[in-house]
């Protein structure tokens, strides 16, 4: 009964601080690109340097509000290897089971790049900030495939979520072919990140205030390169798409299994 008792204010508390936590996101959004982007804007006249600094500041902000909440007692997290995410020019396709898993990558990449809505480039509160991170809008295909391209050029890693959406728990994998597009047109190996998050919460149409029955756990880990060369030998780009794509959508499902298994085991082992 006393356990029963300590679940339910636990529980409780998880939904206040969950909207604590995303309040502060939201105002925070709005109040720091106010006060930093001028900032950044006088500090250089190289659009380069503005856009290293943009794309810095955002980093520090995603990493403060992942500390944040795990500090309330939201979620614990592990991320294995963490220097391989900060290495240059890296095409990082990750499967998307969360809400903040954007939150959780950018706060682990200093100079991270990704893919917004166009809207975000013409709202006035974040036309400046998103323009000065040169973030790509999500336009014309042919556009982004070419700005993305340009990204990578620079030093930047770039973060693209081949779902095109959330995951829906208990279904298959569906991949889009835009991120096989960019890797083939960049002419890079692809660096892919498994996500997982134990218990699950924040999905597709779940609100944020459903929270699991105890504190979730996010697992983020670095995979080995996938080599596109052999793709890019197909002479028609649209099949070498349609390969790649499948063969992600196989090897994102495969590699989520394996996690599935062994954290099975673990708890079985446990119990």
């Amino acid at each position: 009964m006393i356990n029963s008792g300590k679940q339910r204010l636990n529980k409780c508390w998880r939904v206040i601080a969950t909207g604590i936590a995303f309040s502060v996101f939201g105002v925070g959004g709005i109040v720091l690109p106010l006060i930093a982007t001028p900032i950044i804007y006088v500090s250089s006249f190289d659009p380069f340097v503005r856009e290293c600094r943009a794309k810095l500041f955002v980093h520090y902000i995603m990493r403060g509000f992942v500390e944040l909440m795990r500090m309330l007692g939201i979620l614990t997290y592990s991320v294995g290897d963490r220097d391989q995410y900060n290495r240059p020019s890296q095409l990082i396709l990750a499967n998307h089971p969360t809400l903040i898993d954007v939150v959780f990558l950018i706060g682990f990449i200093r100079q991270a790049d990704c893919v917004i809505k166009s809207s975000l480039r013409s709202n006035p509160f974040t036309k400046i900030p998103t323009g000065l991170a040169r973030y790509i809008a999500n336009g014309d295909p042919e556009s982004v495939i070419a700005e993305a391209a340009a990204s990578l050029d620079r030093g930047n890693s770039l973060i693209i979520f081949p779902e095109g959406t959330r995951s829906t728990p208990g279904k298959k994998l569906k991949m889009q072919r835009g991120a096989a597009n960019i890797a083939l047109r960049a002419g890079i190996p692809i660096t892919p990140v498994v996500i997982t998050c134990e218990p699950t919460t924040l999905t597709k149409k779940l609100p944020w205030y459903r929270v699991p029955s105890r504190r979730f756990h996010i697992s983020m880990s670095v995979c080995e390169n996938i080599d596109t060369a052999m793709y890019q030998r197909e002479e028609i780009p649209s099949i070498a798409a349609r390969h790649l794509t499948r063969f992600l959508q196989n090897y994102f499902t495969q590699e989520l299994a394996l996690n599935e298994r062994f954290r099975t085991r673990l708890e079985t082992t446990d119990n």
